[in-house]
């Protein structure tokens, strides 16, 4: 997603991090996490609630929370907001600016649909990062690029390596 959002002119990115974020990244990947933070305009530790986007009069286009753990998704759904992560998706919701969930979780039990729904209520777009077969994507690469496409779809932004539906030839 960072990769995808550097490529947009103009496109300021403020990541948090939360703790369990944190550790999976370290345990899930072998990019070191400083280049990730340097990656970005600017970088916040998710105990910052003074940082600029835990205010709605800091002016955003939304949020993205990927992946959103279902401990994540939960405090968005019911406004628990003591950390940075989850305050400044509040402050997106209460100012009618688009936040992003795309959960972390399989299987989904009832109380994940629930929190799911709830979310969806109260104006979080949920995409869940499942792949598609329609258009016949050889490499995990290229899923993970079809979903990229479909979040960025969502702030009106095309990624270059997203390939929509073109509907099918042969009925």
């Amino acid at each position: 997603m960072i990769q995808a959002l550097r490529r947009i002119p103009d496109c300021e990115l403020h990541l948090v991090i939360s703790q369990a974020g944190l550790k999976n990244f370290q345990l899930e990947t072998n990019i070191d996490i400083e280049s990730i933070k340097q990656s970005v305009d600017f970088y916040y530790e998710n105990n910052n609630l003074a940082a600029a986007i835990s205010s709605g009069s800091f002016a955003t286009d939304g949020m993205i929370v990927i992946p959103c753990s279902m401990k994540t998704l939960s405090a968005i759904a019911t406004g628990y907001a003591e950390s940075l992560l989850v305050r400044a998706a509040d402050v997106c919701l209460k100012e009618n600016r688009k936040v992003i969930l795309v959960p972390r979780e399989m299987p989904l039990g009832k109380i994940h649909l629930h929190n799911m729904k709830t979310a969806a209520e109260m104006g979080c777009t949920i995409i869940p990062p499942m792949l598609t077969f329609y258009n016949n994507l050889p490499s995990v690469e290229e899923q993970i690029d079809h979903i990229i496409g479909k979040i960025l779809m969502q702030f009106g932004i095309r990624h270059d390596c997203f390939l929509p539906w073109q509907g099918c030839r042969h009925a």
